[in-house]
């Protein structure tokens, strides 16, 4: 029997299964509607705030909504791309990204750091600026996916030094370029919860698991303590309305906001918030705008559509049965639930201010087209899903991977094997 290829384009050590419903078949076009119909709510939200933030800021009241249209339209297209392109070249692609990355980072620290934003996060020329740590959180999903499917294939996904070492230095790489000399804590949390629950989802052992969160808790420490702003967030997170008119002027703005909108809100063409009070009012705290203009009702629906969202993608990953394909559809699910529970919870309160998009909605040019990209990757997984998975035979040494708590065998997130009524 001639053996199966993977999607990473290496003879995978068990062959896939062979059912009906593993062949190419009508992809999810929830993933798209979705997708789409975030996008288009954060174009009406800075449609609605472009005049005053205009008129805050002295520039063309067509400014902020223009920008956006390109940012949408650009996203679409690495979309189209991302789902066209076959995963086998994304894999390829795996070590050229990661590079492109490294260079990144290294050339981002000699680029000027604008007024506005005192940090070496950008890369800017002209009138265009790019994000080295949306590369990052896409070139890690795709790198990580092909190696971790490489290890599980070997059985070595327990070895400290061909796996776990490796990843341990990678995580603190990403800790010192990201957060520390990017400035970018919040980055940095989202791209260190991917790798903790790809790691977790592909059967590294939760002892070893927890060794890599006792790094990781060391690092988000060192990261908080070193930096005065940081501290001063935390303060101010910890005693809200201490000191509104200075560390914690953007909590309770964003409070203010959220609270003035009531059940209702206030609609679409009211609202002070955007008028110079509400820092970062179109991308970090938009959604405190929104729930001003929607108000409670209107919130709560934008988070439900997140978590059709994201239920949507843990069905897919559930029903994947290629390693490979089921790792970068946990990435991205992992990379839009961190930075949406990141966001809507630092401006309800319920967690520390952070510099963090809301996806697909905040205005963040490198940030949403990075992540329609992988949405795109996981639009592209769908055609190949399994209604009926039956998961490969696995070897002892694989077995033994299994994530384990006081002795209780837990089922792995998102497994693999998964069975359910065939389609009619």
């Amino acid at each position: 029997m001639r053996p199966r290829r993977g999607w990473a384009g290496k003879v995978t050590d068990q062959a896939q299964p062979v059912n009906e419903g593993s062949r190419r078949h009508r992809p999810d076009y929830v993933i798209v509607v979705l997708s789409a119909l975030l996008m288009v709510i954060g174009l009406v939200v800075v449609y609605s705030i472009s005049p005053g933030l205009s008129a805050s800021q002295h520039i063309s009241q067509n400014y902020f909504i223009t920008k956006q249209l390109i940012d949408v339209a650009l996203g679409v297209v690495a979309f189209g791309v991302a789902a066209s392109l076959p995963l086998r070249r994304w894999a390829r692609l795996a070590k050229p990204l990661a590079i492109a990355a490294a260079v990144g980072s290294v050339l981002v620290m000699f680029t000027p750091i604008n007024e506005v934003y005192p940090a070496h996060r950008w890369i800017r020329f002209g009138g265009f600026s790019f994000q080295v740590a949306e590369l990052i959180k896409l070139s890690l999903i795709i790198g990580l996916g092909v190696f971790m499917s490489r290890q599980w294939r070997r059985g070595q996904l327990a070895n400290f030094n061909t796996t776990l070492k490796p990843l341990i230095i990678l995580l603190l790489a990403i800790g010192v370029v990201v957060a520390k000399l990017q400035s970018d804590l919040g980055s940095a949390v989202v791209i260190i919860a991917i790798m903790v629950v790809m790691a977790f989802s592909v059967g590294i052992p939760l002892k070893k698991i927890a060794m890599i969160c006792a790094v990781i808790a060391g690092v988000l420490v060192m990261a908080i303590a070193g930096t005065d702003y940081r501290r001063d967030r935390l303060n101010a997170f910890l005693h809200p309305g201490v000191d509104c008119k200075g560390s914690s002027y953007q909590a309770c703005q964003a409070l203010t906001a959220v609270g003035s909108g009531g059940v209702l809100g206030k609609g679409l063409g009211f609202g002070a918030a955007s008028y110079g009070y509400l820092p970062e009012a179109s991308n970090d705290s938009i959604f405190a705008i929104m729930a001003e203009k929607f108000g409670f009702i209107g919130s709560s629906a934008i988070i439900v559509i997140y978590g059709v969202f994201i239920a949507r993608l843990k069905r897919l990953a559930q029903r994947t049965a290629d390693q490979f394909g089921r790792l970068i559809v946990i990435g991205t699910l992992t990379w839009l639930s961190t930075q949406m529970i990141i966001n809507v919870g630092a401006m309800l309160g319920l967690l520390p201010l952070k510099g963090i998009t809301l996806p697909l909605i905040s205005q963040g040019g490198t940030s949403l087209v990075f992540l329609t990209a992988a949405l795109g990757l996981a639009f592209q997984i769908s055609r190949y899903t399994s209604y009926n998975v039956t998961e490969p035979k696995t070897s002892s040494s694989q077995k033994a991977n299994d994530n384990s708590f006081n002795g209780r065998r837990l089922r792995r997130p998102y497994n693999a094997s998964f069975t359910s009524r065939p389609r009619p």
